[in-house]
């Protein structure tokens, strides 16, 4: 008897139990149990008890199993993700390390072989068996009709993926720990660091967290008098760390020499050895890594799929071409023209990390704005209520948010950890001077903050729990970049009169960022696209191509712009080592985070966010519709970009 006609009895079997008007759902149920079901599960006869045992035809009593399962899967991974989040506590945060240990720690899974069980102790194929789970293009097509429980019961079916074996998850926990670890430790030491005159210039001891560290203090740069060839010297810097030519000597913290990142020297002379390619390794093992996914997921058989169709919920083709439009809008002529204007100079690829459209304030006027309001990181903590009241949120919001976050500062980049539970806080982690939070600091940590509101919202107000959270990560970057705009505004240094300006400075910034970020984006999509056709490549090939593809892609959207690019600067992102495709979540965050503050224009910004972020796990189409009355599109940055050039100096 072959399969379809095994599958058809256990059907009939049903129907005979239930009645007619419920094949359509039994057939669905049966097929999806099937799907999963494995040697280890039982005979075929197994499999039909089961089925006759589980399946639920009243709607009332589905109803109920609805909620009873969500209730248990709420339980199970919440708790599991709080247990998870504490683990890696000690390698996320600055305090004292203990060598080895931290990372067993954060690498410790108290359940590996969670997705395994769920089948092996039946969870896993009751809900299957009684609740359909939707592909994209169903859900891009049908999921606006849906009602609430309908989209509850589809993100319950989707919970149980595939049987993930435990010796798969441990290599998994383990390949993206490392990978976060390299990126967080790699501090380049850069004191000895001279410009073209062959000046040092920066303070003894000091250390920059490639790449997001040296791209701020090329930033901190602007408006110094000798900024412009201290930025060429830091854009060298970033040169070496991506083609990993950086003396070993300097990464190692032994050198003592003048380093000229340009010619590579030291003191004048040889290098030594170079620290490598490691760099590519580590993104090989996330290769190797994918690799051994693929077979797990025939509806998604590639890195790529599951992360454009089942993680982030916009098709790759949607996404590609919402990058391609962005850097091919005809209003970055007129934005590099102004952009030249306002430097005085020709643009330079540093010039892409421009972002201060308002007056350049100095970094140490910044810094003091920030020492005066909040001198660390504890009282920052202390006066987010304050904080947020400033920006409209009613007392009680106020407090009941801002009491929930915990600020700490974070050993690597930036970052925000959401609550497993209600009954957990947020966590905000951000960067810091040695002695006080400093600008950048202050900037990492409004921005983490909207990462923070975000997540607190939509843990308390969703209309369910299986529908907590938002879509994808690139509506809380939404979010997130939002409230990285309020900073100013926060430390007194925007009042309310300059509300019209600061949304048309705002425009042009978010254009920007979108615009240096969407290159990155598609150099990582491609080199992604590369890495499936020439599976077998090595560290150093796979070096060759990344560059070779940050050349084409700067020829084609930057060049014109801002000249020949001799650093490859589109490649710097670390990101693409630890968070594998995860770059276009911030460009696609730019422009959803425009369209939602065009929206919020004579709104209330704390209601608004609230409502939006309330409004559910759906698909990122279904909720920013839901949010602002239309699609994902750049038309209204464009818009708004072109006019606030037209309205400024």
């Amino acid at each position: 008897m072959d399969s379809d006609v095994r599958l058809a009895s256990i059907v009939e079997s049903i129907v005979e139990k239930v009645g007619p008007q419920h094949r359509h759902d039994a057939e669905r149920g049966v097929r999806q149990v099937a799907s999963r079901w494995c040697k280890a599960d039982g005979d075929h006869e197994a499999m039909g008890s089961l089925c006759r045992t589980y399946f639920v035809a009243d709607a009332a009593a589905r109803s109920r199993l609805l909620d009873r399962l969500e209730a248990a899967m709420e339980s199970i991974s919440g708790h599991l993700y709080e247990i998870r989040r504490d683990l890696r506590w000690w390698t996320d945060v600055q305090v004292e390390p203990f060598p080895g240990v931290d990372d067993l720690l954060a690498k410790f899974d108290p359940a590996p072989d969670l997705s395994d069980q769920m089948y092996r102790q039946q969870l896993a194929f009751v809900a299957l068996l009684n609740f359909p789970r939707s592909n994209l293009s169903h859900m891009l097509k049908e999921g606006g009709q849906w009602t609430i429980d309908h989209w509850a019961q589809a993100r319950l079916a989707q919970a149980f993926g595939p049987r993930i074996p435990a010796d798969l998850s441990d290599l998994s926990r383990r390949i993206s720990h490392e990978a976060n670890v390299f990126v967080a430790n790699f501090h380049i030491p850069v004191e000895a660091v001279v410009d073209s005159t062959g000046k040092r210039f920066m303070p003894t001891g000091r250390k920059l967290l490639a790449h997001w560290l040296v791209r701020e203090e090329i930033k901190a740069n602007y408006g110094t008098s000798e900024g412009l060839t201290r930025q060429r010297a830091l854009m060298w810097v970033m040169a070496r760390h991506m083609d990993g030519t950086i003396p070993a000597s300097v990464m190692e913290a032994r050198n003592t020499k003048d380093w000229n990142p340009q010619t590579n020297q030291l003191g004048g002379g040889d290098p030594g050895t170079l620290h490598g390619p490691q760099r590519y390794q580590h993104w090989l093992q996330q290769r190797n890594l994918a690799f051994k996914f693929d077979p797990l997921y025939p509806e998604a058989p590639t890195a790529m799929a599951r992360k454009f169709d089942l993680a982030r919920e916009i098709p790759e083709s949607d996404v590609e071409r919402l990058l391609i439009d962005l850097l091919e809008h005809p209003v970055r002529t007129t934005l590099a023209q102004w952009m030249a204007k306002r430097l005085g100079r020709p643009l330079e690829p540093h010039d892409i990390y421009f972002e201060e459209v308002a007056e350049v304030t100095p970094a140490a006027e910044l810094n003091a704005a920030v020492k005066r309001l909040f001198p660390d990181e504890a009282t920052f903590q202390k006066k987010l209520p304050d904080i947020l009241q400033g920006l409209g949120f009613a007392k009680a919001d106020a407090e009941f948010l801002g009491s929930r976050i915990t600020v700490e500062i974070a050993r690597g980049s930036g970052h925000a950890m959401r609550p497993g539970l209600p009954e957990y806080g947020a966590w905000l982690r951000t960067s810091r001077l040695d002695h006080e939070l400093g600008w950048d600091g202050f900037d990492t940590a409004m921005h983490e903050l909207g990462h923070n509101l975000e997540q607190l919202c939509s843990t308390h107000f969703a209309p369910r729990p299986l529908l907590r959270n938002v879509p994808n990560t690139a509506c809380t970057e939404a979010f997130a970049f939002l409230y990285q705009s309020m900073g100013r505004r926060v430390l007194g240094l925007e009042t309310p009169e300059q509300a019209a300006k600061a949304f048309h400075l705002d425009s042009i910034a978010t254009m920007l960022a979108a615009c240096q970020i969407a290159g990155p984006s598609l150099l990582e999509l491609q080199t992604w696209r590369w890495i499936y056709a020439n599976p077998n490549s090595t560290a150093e090939q796979l070096r060759t191509e990344v560059l070779a593809i940050a050349d084409r892609l700067w020829a084609r959207f930057y060049q014109p712009y801002f000249g020949n690019d001799p650093y490859r600067i589109l490649a710097a992102y670390q990101h693409m080592i630890a968070h594998p495709l995860y770059l276009a979540d911030y460009t696609i965050g730019h422009v959803m985070s425009h369209q939602i503050r065009s929206h919020l224009v004579g709104k209330n910004l704390a209601a608004e966010t609230r409502r939006i972020t309330s409004l559910g796990r759906v698909t990122p189409d279904h909720w920013l519709r839901q949010a602002v009355g239309g699609p994902l599109t750049i038309d209204s940055l464009a818009r708004d970009c072109q006019t606030a050039l037209g309205v400024l100096p």
